[in-house]
């Protein structure tokens, strides 16, 4: 057998740690995920507000990366990128994301569809002005998603920015780089349960109402 043939079909997980009751669900879906961010930011998990984004390229070609959840707003989720990267070049092309959180301590995923905007340029900055000094530097010394080539060539530009800033503590934020809102439109809910019978429970918005229906695992 190739070291690459590897059969995976034996690893399992019995889940059980709760259950989705539609009597108690409220209304509002982000409520729900505002209370399921709480409890896996005190479930031990390393990063709890990190959040697999799925964008679109310009070909039709679905692209994944992890981004981390920086802010909930008026029901929207809020992150922040480089307005260079591949994933913001997706958003401009195709406004529709999704995105994935898994919280495997508590044995529960919410995946949500919505549409990705920019934030306004104030934003961007009060969050820019909040991150630690190096990574305000890296904001400007990483060309994201370009090709470089190589290791020294971003450790140079590194070094070069904090020569530039170094008399400056307060960095100002890169015009390439600021934060997007996701605003949602269907948002699913999975609790692991025994026997493969899972809750999942969709809300879906029309007309700025949301109503949700219990689906089959």
């Amino acid at each position: 057998m190739e070291m690459s043939d590897r059969d995976l079909g034996n690893i399992r997980h019995e889940y059980g740690r709760g259950s989705l009751d539609e009597s108690a669900l409220p209304a509002d879906p982000m409520d729900l995920f505002s209370s399921w961010l709480e409890q896996a930011q005190g479930s031990g998990n390393p990063e709890p507000t990190a959040m697999t984004l799925s964008t679109v390229e310009y070909n039709g070609q679905p692209s994944s990366r992890i981004v981390l959840l920086k802010k909930l707003n008026a029901g929207r989720l809020i992150f922040y990128t480089n307005y260079k990267s591949r994933k913001a070049r997706d958003m401009r092309s195709h406004m529709r994301v999704a995105a994935h959180f898994f919280w495997p301590e508590l044995e529960r995923q919410v995946k949500i569809a919505g549409i990705a905007h920019p934030v306004r340029d104030e934003d961007s900055d009060l969050y820019f002005r909040s991150r630690p000094f190096e990574s305000r530097i890296a904001a400007w010394a990483s060309p994201q998603s370009e090709v470089i080539p190589d290791r020294q060539y971003l450790e140079d530009e590194y070094r070069n920015y904090l020569a530039k800033f170094a008399d400056n503590r307060e960095v100002p934020r890169p015009h390439h780089w600021g934060g997007y809102a996701i605003t949602p439109f269907r948002i699913e809910f999975w609790q692991g349960r025994t026997g493969r019978l899972h809750d999942r429970i969709e809300y879906t918005k029309k007309d700025d109402r949301w109503s949700f229906a219990r689906l089959a695992p």
